[in-house]
């Protein structure tokens, strides 16, 4: 087979194969899922084993991605094309089968396929397992991206890690949280194929030598040796566009050792050592997000973004060199490398090193190569989650990057000083090595550093990176900062999730809002059609009777609904304030057992997330959330007006029976601690009221919707600022009498009497005044917000107008807006349907 390296770029003519597609019609389905259920799965006749039922029914619906599949990748192989890589440490994809019979347009045909064998399509795609490789937000983000990329036919490839073990799978025992394995892949995964031959090497430790070059007048030389060296397996998975013909490709790797055992120790009765090196290696992707709090935890989860970093470049680089051996000229004018926050932003001084020490590169040319090919996505306004590596660490496991990094900081350094002369402390502030203690690697600096392009993920965020978290690097390079909102994709979150309310926009708008969703504007001139009101809102009680079906059974409850479904569902966090909405609760609790009002609405308060396993408050305020909701509901006197539940095991697929079902959004971050949020766009596009701060996207909702659709309270990002010096919630909370007799009940042990102190540390950081996320601060603002919710809800016909206003102003937050703002101001790449 032919391989060129061609000036003019055209690539060798190879030999594709194209067999026929595979018919689409329900009969032709049905014998690929016979074929798959007898001869790939072995099975003879159909059971009640739903488990091979639903790989079956994958294996025929991932058959009808193939040929797409395979043009895909013939498009941007037959001529080089300007691709763009999103490198990301978490990818929360749920479940795939009905999203892609979805974009395929088979769902009808499937349907009927299984119809005739007699199977439910419904339990079907619920024995799907989450792929739960992702914490939260930012690996629904990058699974909400990668649809959007193929749906507007944009040459992306997604590179991941495939985690043995993803999100754990969380269960609540006597109110505490229990993280239990979440084993995904025991019943195998349809959607992905193995690529063994296509592996590379990954290396950790050893050390760097320096050697001379060939010619007297090139300059010394370095290598990477002595390394323990770990194989970077690939799988694919495909990501098919909406309707259009493209599939693009996420590509996550899973780690083994070069050799499976060593045989002589094994000989020699040394079993354990004998596999040691395998069970090392194979560590490294067997968890999501192992614990850091241990040495061995940090340990680990710093290899893990090296073997991301490492084997995707490789990977990228071999396929560059397949067409193009020792030409780096034109490199970054088909490349660009999306770094989704600092997780993978080793890439920098990795790319650096395969380019100079792998394909002889100077210095100078290698880094204009990598700054013009880097882009960087910020997620944090926290400068505590921004990521640092002690030195030592990444001597010992990384000395060639390490070399490379201090090289990197010293020229950079150099720059800082000729603009600034004399600025120490500027220079302490900018240096990617941070030396006020143990010293340590500074990775948001190195991917600022390294890149041409860095982005905040909403309006709010952006300005505060560059007047605060990174305004000395705006000041030196303005030009690199920009913001990117981001958005949901409106197939999963409104077409599949919703289909109720999406065939009555269908009914008054058409169907075309799934390509385009600022169509859903048009939904404004039916608010005030009394008839389209009704199917509105019988749509959406449907899609309530049907959430709380499975919230009665997860939680054992019995929900009425004509309740106001107040919905907080997202990682817990302090400055995410589940704690806030808490005492809200206790407020109402508090203000119902005094013979008092909480508005005539009644009300069910709904928290779900998870807790990162060492986050000792984050699960002390889930073990608070359970306790209060414990005494709330078993309360006889109130539970006819008041309840609280604790949802676990929040994931994908339950978000996606929430959003349209939920009646009010609770986004309640501290203002100015929010990146963006996406869960805030899922409940507004299907129709749900926001009661927020002005916080990340919430800004750019508020701005959308209009005041009169917005339940806002707190303060803003600049009095916080204000308050902050003078900040003394024991003063609020004797002022108000709500918020005493919330406090009376948390520390008198209405909600612990069986477990004396257990809410030391919750009551002491609300009264504490130098508290971050300023929770009493805000308490007396959210309770009014909340007061003013209950009474427009007991108005159905007014909280319609509010939700469909809503839910047609969900335009701008859709992830196609967000992938197009990438791709027209950073990555620049031309449609495959161009």
């Amino acid at each position: 087979m032919a391989k060129s390296g061609n000036d003019d770029g055209a690539r060798p003519t190879e030999p594709y194969l194209h067999p026929p597609p595979p018919a689409r019609d329900a009969e032709s389905i049905r014998l690929s899922f016979i074929h798959a259920y007898c001869h790939v799965l072995g099975r003879y006749r159909l059971t009640d084993r739903m488990p091979d039922v639903y790989q079956a029914t994958a294996m025929a619906v991932r058959e009808r991605i193939m040929p797409a599949w395979q043009q895909t990748r013939i498009r941007t192989d037959r001529k080089p094309v300007r691709r763009a890589f999103y490198l990301s440490l978490e990818y929360l994809l749920g479940r795939l089968l009905q999203s892609t019979m979805h974009n395929l347009d088979i769902e009808a045909e499937c349907g009927d396929a299984l119809h005739a064998l007699a199977i439910e399509m419904e339990e079907v795609i619920a024995a799907e397992h989450d792929a739960g490789l992702g914490n939260g937000g930012l690996g629904r983000l990058a699974a909400c991206f990668l649809d959007s990329c193929a749906s507007l036919a944009l040459p992306v490839s997604g590179y991941g890690i495939r985690y043995r073990y993803g999100i754990f799978r969380q269960r609540i025992s006597d109110g505490r949280q229990i993280e239990d394995p979440d084993s995904w892949l025991r019943e195998g995964y349809p959607w992905e194929i193995e690529r063994i031959d296509e592996s590379l090497v990954v290396q950790f430790g050893g050390w760097t030598e320096c050697y001379a070059a060939q010619a007297e007048t090139e300059p010394l030389r370095y290598r990477w040796v002595g390394t323990e060296d770990v194989l970077a397996v690939p799988f694919d998975i495909p990501v098919p566009g909406y309707r259009n013909g493209i599939v693009n490709t996420l590509r996550l790797w899973s780690a083994m050792a070069t050799s499976e055992f060593n045989l002589d120790e094994f000989n020699a009765g040394s079993y354990t050592e004998s596999v040691a090196a395998k069970n090392a290696a194979e560590n490294i992707t067997m968890v999501l997000y192992p614990n850091a709090t241990s040495e061995n935890g940090k340990e680990l989860r710093l290899r893990q973004q090296y073997f991301l970093a490492s084997a995707s470049l490789q990977d990228v680089l071999r396929e560059w060199c397949r067409h193009h051996p020792g030409q780096f000229d034109k490199f970054d004018d088909f490349h660009c490398f999306q770094l989704n926050d600092t997780h993978p932003a080793i890439a920098v001084a990795e790319l650096m090193r395969l380019l100079m020490d792998v394909h002889g590169l100077g210095w100078d040319r290698a880094f204009a190569i990598t700054q013009k090919s880097m882009a960087y996505t910020n997620h944090t306004l926290l400068p505590e989650a921004l990521e640092t590596w002690p030195v030592a660490m990444f001597r010992r496991l990384l000395p060639r990057l390490l070399d490379i990094i201090l090289e990197i900081n010293a020229r950079m350094l150099a720059q800082i000083a000729d603009r600034w002369p004399g600025d120490e402390a500027r220079q302490r502030r900018m240096s990617l090595v941070d030396e006020s203690h143990e010293p340590m690697l500074r990775m948001a600096h190195l991917a600022i550093a390294g890149s041409f392009s860095v982005n905040g993920v909403a309006e709010l965020h952006s300005q505060l990176l560059t007047e605060r978290l990174f305004r000395d690097f705006h000041e030196l390079w303005p030009e690199r900062f920009n913001n990117k909102t981001n958005g949901v994709t409106p197939r999963r979150w409104l077409g599949i999730a919703n289909p109720g309310l999406s065939a009555v926009i269908d009914s008054a708008i058409g169907p075309q809002w799934r390509r385009d969703l600022c169509l859903l504007r048009e939904l404004e001139s039916f608010a005030d059609d009394p008839g389209f009101r009704k199917l509105w809102r019988d749509a959406r009680q449907r899609n309530k009777t049907r959430m709380l079906a499975q919230v009665n059974h997860i939680c054992r409850a019995h929900i009425d609904g004509d309740m106001l479904i107040d919905v907080q569902v997202k990682r817990i966090h302090e400055y995410k304030r589940q704690l806030l909405n808490a005492l809200h609760a206790i407020r109402l609790y508090a203000r119902l057992c005094a013979g008092m009002t909480i508005g005539p609405a009644r009300r069910c308060v709904l928290i779900g997330g998870k807790a990162a396993p060492g986050y000792v408050m984050a699960k002390t305020i889930i073990k608070l959330i359970n306790n209060v909701a414990t005494i709330i509901n078993g309360d006889e006197r109130t539970n006819a007006r008041l309840q609280m539940h604790f949802l676990p095991d929040y994931n994908v697929t339950m978000m996606e029976m929430l959003a349209p079902g939920a009646d009010l959004s609770v986004q309640i971050s501290t203002a100015g601690k929010e990146a963006s949020g996406t869960g805030n766009m899922k409940f507004m596009l299907n129709g749900a009221m926001t009661i927020g701060t002005l916080d990340g996207a919430n800004v750019e909702i508020l701005e959308a919707v209009g005041a009169d659709n917005f339940f806002l309270f707190g303060l803003t990002v600049e009095q916080i600022d204000a308050l902050r010096p003078h900040y003394d919630p024991n003063t609020i909370i004797s002022a108000s009498s709500d918020f005493s007799a919330v406090m009376q009940m948390l520390e008198s042990g209405v909600f612990n009497r069986n477990e004396p102190g257990i809410f030391d540390s919750v009551v002491a950081s609300i009264r504490d005044p130098h508290d971050p996320w300023m929770t009493a601060a805000d308490f007396e603002s959210f309770s009014d917000a909340q007061d003013a919710v209950s009474a427009a809800f007991v108005d159905q016909q007014r909280w319609t107008r509010m939700s469909i206003a809503n839910c047609a102003a969900a335009g701008r937050f859709s992830s196609d807006r967000t992938i197009a703002d990438y791709n027209s101001e950073i990555w620049r790449l031309a449609s495959l349907q161009t």
